[in-house]
């Protein structure tokens, strides 16, 4: 993570509020969350503002929700963030920002879903809505999260033998095996599909035990669906991802559902190592991360044996 040099405080959005959008500039503003790219500051009860803080890719990114979500928000049964303004760069933050609605609820990490026949229900409707054939200038992501799984087969290697030496893999043979089938699955050969691209625990919402809302689309693209239909494995509760592939539309062939095991696998490595950071009191690290983390992998694992 690069912070930002200059620091986010209240005072800062409300100027920039204030210099290019300045009917906002008066509204209740409090610090909502620091994410992995940027800052949320709520605006009010029904805005938020979004600065790129921790990373140089964010401000590509805030640009390209900006382009896209008030197209797709309409036709999706969860609230998104939907992006109202735009700030551009200046002397005073020489990043572009956004003003979007804001969505309530609590990250999945820091409170699970609890109702596993409404959270499968709510998700395939959600992936069943998002996953429609996108346009050809639909933006391509750079990490290749709509491609082939063997293309990621170096970081698979990397996050296991990391995960492995902190003790962290209860077995790897296991993994090795789910990732190895996955691999192995045929490639999607259909029309390339809208894709969330990042459905970990922090970026789905959840209310009264079940998911309200789905945020941070900075890796809207456009490709394989498998990668998104990894989420069932650390979103729901045991035992709910069947209900999940039951309701989603299409169902998926089996092919996708391998696939799916094998993003799921990075998914999990990820949160594991994130989540060790975390409670290891290492930078970027988030605690809250780890429980899902583990708890998709005993499920994968599983499916090996």
């Amino acid at each position: 993570m690069t912070h930002t040099e200059i620091e986010i405080t209240a005072e800062l959005v409300r100027d920039l509020l204030r210099d290019q959008h300045p009917d906002l500039a008066d509204h209740p503003l409090k610090l909502g969350a620091r994410g992995w790219d940027n800052q949320l500051w709520r605006l009010g009860d029904d805005l938020a503002v979004r600065l790129p803080w921790a990373t140089q890719s964010a401000d590509a990114l805030l640009r390209k929700e900006h382009a896209w979500l008030p197209a797709l928000a309409p036709h999706l049964p969860l609230q998104i963030p939907v992006p109202q303004r735009l700030g551009e760069p200046s002397e005073r933050f020489p990043r572009p920002w956004i003003v979007t609605t804001w969505v309530p609820g609590e990250p999945a990490d820091r409170a699970p879903a609890t109702r596993a026949a409404e959270a499968a229900d709510t998700l395939a409707a959600f992936l069943t809505a998002l996953h429609q054939p996108a346009p050809d200038r639909a933006p391509a992501d750079e990490y290749g999260r709509g491609g082939p799984l063997a293309d990621r087969a170096e970081q698979f290697e990397r996050q296991l033998a990391a995960a492995t030496e902190l003790g962290l893999i209860p077995d790897s043979d296991a993994v090795r095996a789910v990732w190895e089938d996955a691999v192995a699955a045929p490639d999607w050969a259909g029309p390339a599909l809208w894709l969330h691209g990042d459905l970990h625990p922090a970026n789905i919402l959840t209310e009264d035990g079940t998911f309200c809302g789905v945020i941070d689309f900075g890796a809207l693209c456009a490709g394989d669906p498998a990668i998104d239909l990894a989420a069932p494995w650390i979103l729901l509760p045991d035992g709910a991802a069947d209900r999940f592939y039951a309701a989603y539309r299409p169902a998926a062939d089996a092919a996708a559902l391998r696939r799916a095991r094998g993003w799921a696998v990075l998914r999990a490595f990820s949160g594991i190592c994130i989540g060790e950071a975390g409670v290891r009191g290492r930078l970027g690290g988030k605690a809250s991360w780890g429980p899902p983390a583990h708890a998709a992998l005993r499920r994968l694992i599983a499916t090996a044996r």
